[in-house]
């Protein structure tokens, strides 16, 4: 099933909180967790070790659970709503999503004429969620001041019986956050591969009801109950038509859009902006991204921590993609493939 998809091979100031959590400043531990190092005295965050990078007013945490960014802030104010150091990362906060992206459903997939069977871990709706690398420890180090590199040798698992070298580069600077990440097949035979990433970006506003949504896609993805995409439908007339902007409202999205319009630098911009704060923070996305899911948020847990972050996540692939065979990336054995994505903001 394609719905008209192709198959290719392509190679402080303000700070909110919900009982306790806090967005806090990046360069201050949470309250009651003192941070160490694996074998410390002291108790190791449920993140792992972190390691904070910084330019001008930009302050940035990557974590080792995961390899993902724990917190972003510019001028003391929150980019991303993250968790804190005493928090266990919930909805794939600021985590890579490696070797697919959102759901595979019944967790199966046939590659080269072998069927996979991948462990289930949205068992409500059948479905494995976000590939294998967001519970496992990379390997996370700081380059320089501003830059910091998280690696990690995905070996075979369960229904994946290949090898990746992976590593994500986080790099601050006067444009803002870039993200780079790299995979390299270091097995002996072929391989499927997409990408994702799931930032969750907030303008300084304790909900993100009242903030300007634009979303430069003219297609969304129909899903079925188990959120698994059946079609293809234009956004023009529908709640999910972001094309020139406007306010999210109470609108519920939780959908893949596709047929981004570019810039020349072939870049897919995703803006929120609010009239509150004056913030304008940007998601882009390089030219190796068809995709972005966009999330509001609404079945976030805890119930007040809802709405308080819009979802972004830049995906290589359509959702079942293992599946459908849609836009996944085969990589020979010794091939490589770079995308990149990142966040501006403007005050």
């Amino acid at each position: 099933m394609r719905w008209g998809g192709e198959l290719r091979k392509r190679i402080a100031p303000r700070s909110v909180s919900y009982r306790g959590h806090q967005s806090a400043p990046c360069d201050r531990e949470e309250k009651g967790m003192a941070i160490a190092e694996p074998g410390g005295s002291e108790p190791v965050a449920p993140s792992g070790k972190q390691v904070r990078i910084s330019y001008g007013s930009q302050r940035a945490v990557i974590v080792e659970v995961g390899g993902g960014i724990r917190a972003y802030e510019v001028a003391g104010t929150a980019v991303l709503d993250g968790y804190g150091a005493e928090e266990r990362c919930t909805f794939a906060r600021g985590l890579p999503l490696i070797p697919w992206p959102n759901r595979l459903h019944r967790g199966r997939y046939t590659w080269d004429d072998q069927q996979f069977q991948t462990p289930i871990n949205e068992v409500e709706k059948d479905n494995a969620l976000h590939g294998y690398t967001r519970w496992l420890n990379w390997q996370v180090t700081a380059t320089g001041p501003d830059t910091a590199v998280a690696a990690l040798r995905l070996h075979p698992q369960d229904g994946y019986p290949f090898i990746l070298d992976l590593s994500v580069t986080y790099a601050l600077g006067p444009n803002g956050l870039t993200v780079t990440n790299r995979a390299q097949n270091v097995g002996a035979v072929a391989c499927p591969y997409a990408h994702g990433a799931h930032p969750y970006i907030t303008v300084g506003t304790g909900k993100i009801d009242q903030a300007t949504l634009t979303a430069p896609a003219s297609t969304y993805l129909l899903t079925d109950t188990a959120q698994i995409p059946i079609g293809r439908s234009p956004v023009a007339g529908t709640d999910f038509d972001f094309q020139r902007g406007h306010t999210l409202g109470d609108v519920h999205i939780d959908h893949a859009f596709t047929d981004l319009t570019r810039d020349a630098d072939g870049q897919a911009k995703i803006t929120l902006a609010s009239e509150e704060t004056g913030r304008r923070v940007t998601v882009w996305l390089d030219a190796s991204y068809p995709y972005v899911m966009l999330f509001t948020g609404d079945t976030v847990e805890p119930a007040e921590r809802r709405r308080a972050g819009l979802g972004v996540e830049p995906m290589t692939c359509p959702p079942n993609g293992f599946a459908t065979g849609i836009d996944i990336i085969r990589l020979e054995p010794g091939d490589s493939v770079t995308t990149r994505w990142g966040i501006s903001v403007e005050e």
